[in-house]
């Protein structure tokens, strides 16, 4: 088994728990949020022009932007880590031009060099799968795609086509952060797809309450908390790490109760 299958194979859904690269001490972070209990860690790639992260975190890549963090920072970040946390799986999550700019090949080799897991490339659909995929197969790095709430019927077997590692449901049409859907409309697309795949399905955007994530628990494989972290981050500096595994301890536990309801 995969660090991801891993993850998702717990007697408990997984928390996700997504943090922008190179924006305050990200590595104090990362290890918060591992102590406090995040199952799977999702950094994020900085980029100028992101189409799908709301105000916190389109903030949170121009700081790490501003201070000069380059991709090899954000390799290097990932290695550090994986040395530090040999068992708990890595996300990158980014978008097209730093990920293409040097070639797939690179891309891929580059994060498999540094223990990353999985990747989630926001602007590449999988009806351009050519582009990063088979790359990314090739070096044993899952594709991770989006599913959403306008994902129909005819076009989900096309999402679904060569995704591995788990399908990330975006609960929301729109940003990160903002919102959160109905739980009854994340109950329904759960639903459904559970029935398309085998692969784990972990739901986020607007998710920041332990209420929300156990609710969304009792349903999904995981659930997925960003913006509410990178808050933190921004609000609390250099004491951020302290405050993000209170955080994070608070979702964990409303995520293992969920299950031991449904038991």
């Amino acid at each position: 088994m995969t660090r991801l299958s891993k993850a998702f194979a717990k007697d408990h859904p997984a928390l996700v728990c997504f943090v922008t690269a190179g924006d305050g001490d990200t590595p104090g972070v990362l290890d918060a949020l591992v102590a406090g209990g995040a199952d799977v860690i999702e950094l994020g790639m900085p980029f100028t022009d992101p189409m799908a992260d709301g105000p916190a975190i389109q903030a949170a890549n121009i700081r790490s932007l501003e201070a000069g963090t380059t991709t090899a920072d954000i390799l290097r970040i990932a290695g550090d880590f994986r040395w530090r946390h040999p068992d708990v799986p890595l996300v990158l999550m980014g978008y097209a031009n730093p990920m293409l700019r040097r070639g797939a090949e690179w891309f891929a080799s580059a994060v498999r060099e540094a223990g990353v897991d999985g990747v989630i490339c926001v602007d590449v659909p999988p009806e351009e799968d050519d582009a990063l995929g088979p790359a990314l197969r090739q070096a044993g790095i899952d594709p991770i795609r989006l599913a959403t709430p306008t994902t129909d019927t005819a076009r989900l077997p096309t999402v679904l086509n060569g995704a591995s590692g788990f399908v990330y449901y975006v609960s929301v049409a729109g940003i990160t952060g903002l919102q959160q859907a109905a739980q009854g409309s994340i109950d329904a697309a759960v639903t459904r797809l559970k029935e398309a795949t085998d692969l784990p399905i972990a739901v986020g955007f607007g998710v920041r309450t332990p209420e929300q994530a156990q609710a969304i628990a009792r349903i999904a494989d995981g659930v997925v908390v960003g913006s509410a972290i990178v808050e933190l981050v921004a609000r609390h500096t250099t004491d951020a790490p302290r405050h993000v595994r209170t955080y994070v301890e608070s979702l964990a536990a409303a995520v293992r109760a969920a299950r031991k309801e449904i038991a």
